[in-house]
């Protein structure tokens, strides 16, 4: 299992898949927005989203679960 944690203090502005999606390295899977700037948080390798546990407008800290890989 792959933890991917939200790498700055921000709000999800967009989840762009959902639980039972398979994945390709590199894809974006969620948009962070902090200061009017989007971030992507990608895939670090292929896999299978298991879980998502943000919702978008959701408010993150840095370090937060956004979602898990398998």
């Amino acid at each position: 299992m792959v933890q991917l944690l939200a790498h700055i203090t921000g709000t999800v502005w967009k989840v762009d898949v959902k639980v039972g999606d398979t994945v390709t390295g590199e894809q974006t899977l969620v948009i962070l927005e902090s200061m009017k700037m989007e971030m992507p948080v990608e895939a670090p390798g292929a896999g299978r989203v298991a879980r998502i546990v943000v919702s978008e407008g959701q408010a993150v800290e840095e370090g937060d679960l956004l979602l898990e890989l398998e």
